[in-house]
């Protein structure tokens, strides 16, 4: 009985913070290996772009006409709707 409120507190903490940080993770996953070239992303620095090549590791965003930079494929954290860049 003395370590029933241990494991009831790690249940707890299992549902609250571990599970969903671990859906969280796998939707980023999802999201990264489904970029393709021409999506509207925002990377975690706050950069808008369009996607305009594709490597392994790397995504050269356009953030400009005519102007690439290239960001790590883990720096992108939302794909938005197509035409959001101008």
């Amino acid at each position: 009985m003395g370590m029933l409120p241990l494991v009831l507190m790690f249940v707890v903490l299992y549902f609250v913070m571990i599970r969903p940080q671990m859906k969280r993770q796998k939707e980023h996953k999802a999201m990264i290996e489904a970029l393709a070239k021409g999506d509207d992303v925002v990377t975690s620095g706050g950069l808008l772009g369009k996607v305009a090549k594709l490597d392994e590791n790397f995504v050269n965003l356009e953030v400009a006409s005519g102007v690439e930079i290239k960001v790590q494929r883990s720096a992108v954290v939302q794909v938005l709707p197509k035409g959001s860049v101008k």
